[in-house]
């Protein structure tokens, strides 16, 4: 069995642009992923190193004040051996979209939207990107850092 380390060995080895950066913390392995290298990636630890279940998928805004503001978290799981990954992916604020991978799990569909609809991450390609928890018509991204916290709209305890 490999280690999570060796998983990004061969992942270097297939094409080192795929890996920015490797940051291993409390027993957990983060790769940070280039945005226009995601789904590549995706599909070699899927089909190569068996890593066959997306059990997550989540953005967060660091701040305004950061850049890059946004994050795109891949938590990747194998039902062969056992071992857990997570992808990241960091997008600028004017630049926040990256490519979906609903192609390859099915259950980032839901994930993808939710991303969408909570902080504003575009996914091109998405079959049906469209707000999944918040109604068609809210204005902004809630867990956006700069959201009010009260809304847009006036807001009275009455």
């Amino acid at each position: 069995m490999s280690t999570l380390l060796e998983f990004v060995d061969k992942l270097k080895e297939k094409n080192e642009a795929w890996v920015a950066s490797v940051v291993e913390a409390y027993g957990e392995v983060t790769v940070f992923v280039p945005a226009g290298s995601i789904v590549d990636v995706c599909r070699s630890l899927k089909e190569e190193h068996g890593f066959d279940m997306l059990a997550d998928l989540c953005g967060a805004d660091r701040g305004p004040e950061e850049d890059p503001r946004f994050e795109v978290n891949y938590h990747l799981f194998s039902t062969t051996h056992y071992q857990r990954l997570r992808l990241k992916v960091l997008l600028a604020e004017d630049d926040a979209h990256v490519h979906t991978v609903t192609h390859l799990w099915k259950t980032a569909d839901w994930h993808e939207r939710e991303t969408y609809d909570l902080v504003g991450v575009k996914f091109d390609g998405h079959p049906d990107l469209r707000r999944i928890l918040l109604p068609s018509d809210f204005d902004g991204h809630a867990l956006r850092k700069d959201y009010p916290l009260r809304g847009y709209e006036p807001y009275s305890l009455n």
